[in-house]
């Protein structure tokens, strides 16, 4: 993915389409899955810009895997925008 080369410098480790799962049954994916000692962000890739939908994807994988504190970023292939959700 053209998004974790660009980030791959800035934490300890990537991780790539992280299945999500939640009482034996699949809830969905993470696009990319940063880590950076403590902190964990969270990232939604779209090809045309669909922010809302990147945002509320996001928001159910942080309340399954309870990460209250996680940092949400939502990017567009299309225009190469990183956005903070």
């Amino acid at each position: 993915m053209e998004l974790s080369n660009k980030i791959k410098d800035n934490y300890d480790s990537v991780s790539v389409n992280v299945p999500v799962n939640h009482f034996k049954r699949s809830v969905g994916e993470i696009d990319i899955m940063a880590k950076k000692g403590n902190r964990l962000d969270l990232y939604e890739v779209k090809c045309s810009y669909r922010i809302l939908k990147a945002k509320k994807q996001l928001s159910r994988m942080k309340k399954y895997l309870n990460l209250k504190n996680a940092g949400s970023y939502f990017y567009c292939g299309n225009s190469n925008i990183l956005v903070d959700v």
